[in-house]
């Protein structure tokens, strides 16, 4: 049988053996994309899914600052900034008085010509467009302490702003439940000193921080509260589908708006098995997300509930970028074995920022094998990283058959993370 993997810009086409212990291709739903966004999202700034218009919140208001996600997320802002700039303007706010402030967490700022692909070179001509930058520690401002005595610092041009927006998608995430919604700010415009403990080893090691997870996610929940202390006046987020085309788009209130946008979404990306499988052929959504192994650990974990203890995952990631940041990879230089480095990670001995994928990474590694199909990141440095390089798709689940035998259960994840995965 053939199927096409989310893999890079261009898809990964693969020819696979079929058999009695095929459980299918597991997608989410389908969702037909919307005709016009445009034109819906001109509506819903008039008459929002939930709260007041657009126009009513930007009344009177001296500035704004408009939040957008980082290159690595698939925001569709060409589409979802104009129509909400066009309204700012309509209510008395000129383009000298607003920002675009861009949400990068402790990834690195976007390049020049990355911002012109985020925006359009139109609104980055015109606008002030800026990176957050987590290390600059003259560009934050203490806003208050969580979890006891955990410090949160957020980005200065945010705060200052009279007018507050927030702009991201939806889709599953592996610590919050879901994206989008409070995540612009926290993680998104923090300092990485508070993102220390935001993605340090306990919070990653919580129970509740997992897919497709609100209540009981501290995570989430963290986050909800420092959007009530920073403040946020009007959300727009979308849903997209595989194609990057938009589905759902959810205006107003950025706690209420965000919230019907999951639901809306957790019915169409949660699929079921009934019986755990012995191994999965998944990816990690494509380009940009599979941009680097750092990101890759999503499609990783988007596996595991899915599968039987000790259960193999097969992932193919393009990973044009390498392994990641410097930072990341310092972290890596560290994985001399896998039970250490968790030891070491948990015991508080060292902290590196970018550490908390590696945590993830080497938690799945220590209880799942994972073998990497990339065509990023040299074979010897997958084995380096205890991970096992394979050739082809096709020959590694033939091989894979072969250990677990010809009834092994199995199944093929086309849009990796995308897809919330559960056992029956």
């Amino acid at each position: 049988m053939n199927v096409s993997l989310r893999y890079g810009t261009t898809g990964l086409e693969v020819d696979l053996p079929a058999g009695e212990g095929f459980r299918g291709v597991i997608e989410p739903l389908p969702v037909p994309a919307i005709r016009d966004p445009e034109q819906q999202l001109y509506r819903l700034l008039v008459e929002p899914t939930l709260g007041p218009s657009l126009a009513g919140v930007a009344a009177g208001r001296r500035n704004a600052v408009i939040v957008i996600s980082d290159i690595t997320r698939p925001v569709p802002n060409r589409r979802l900034l104009p129509p909400v700039l066009d309204t700012l303007h309509a209510a008395g706010l000129s383009p000298e008085r607003v920002q675009i402030l861009i949400a990068t967490g402790i990834h690195r700022p976007c390049t020049p010509a990355e911002i012109e692909r985020l925006v359009g070179a139109e609104i980055a001509g015109r606008y002030a467009v800026i990176n957050h930058d987590s290390r600059n520690t003259t560009d934050m401002r203490h806003v208050m302490d969580i979890h006891g005595d955990v410090p949160v610092w957020v980005n200065r041009h945010y705060l200052a702003a009279d007018l507050k927006i927030l702009t991201g998608f939806i889709e599953p995430h592996m610590w919050a439940g879901y994206s989008g919604g409070r995540k612009s700010v926290l993680p998104g415009i923090c300092a990485v000193d508070t993102l220390q403990y935001m993605h340090g080893p306990a919070m990653i090691a919580h129970p509740g921080t997992v897919y497709g997870r609100l209540e009981g996610n501290p995570f989430h929940e963290a986050g909800l509260a420092v959007l009530a202390r920073c403040g946020a006046d009007f959300l727009i987020n979308v849903t997209l589908d595989a194609a990057h085309q938009i589905t759902g788009i959810f205006t107003g209130h950025p706690v209420e708006a965000h919230r019907a946008g999951c639901d809306f979404l957790a019915p169409r990306c949660t699929q079921r098995v009934t019986e755990p499988l012995d191994f999965i052929v998944t990816t990690n959504a494509g380009a940009p997300l599979d941009c680097n192994l750092y990101q890759t650990v999503k499609g990783m974990a988007a596996a595991i509930p899915a599968l039987r203890p000790g259960g193999t995952i097969l992932i193919a990631s393009a990973c044009a970028e390498g392994l990641g940041s410097d930072d990341y990879c310092r972290v890596l230089d560290k994985v001399t074995d896998p039970g250490r480095f968790l030891d070491e990670l948990m015991a508080g001995r060292w902290f590196i920022p970018d550490q908390w994928c590696a945590q993830e990474t080497y938690q799945i590694v220590r209880e799942y094998p994972v073998w990497l199909y990339t065509d990023g990141i040299s074979a010897e440095t997958v084995r380096r990283l205890h991970l096992r390089p394979v050739d082809s798709i096709s020959e590694a689940v033939t091989e894979l058959l072969g250990m677990y035998g010809p009834m092994a259960r199995w199944a093929v994840v086309p849009d990796g993370p995308m897809v919330i995965l559960g056992r029956d």
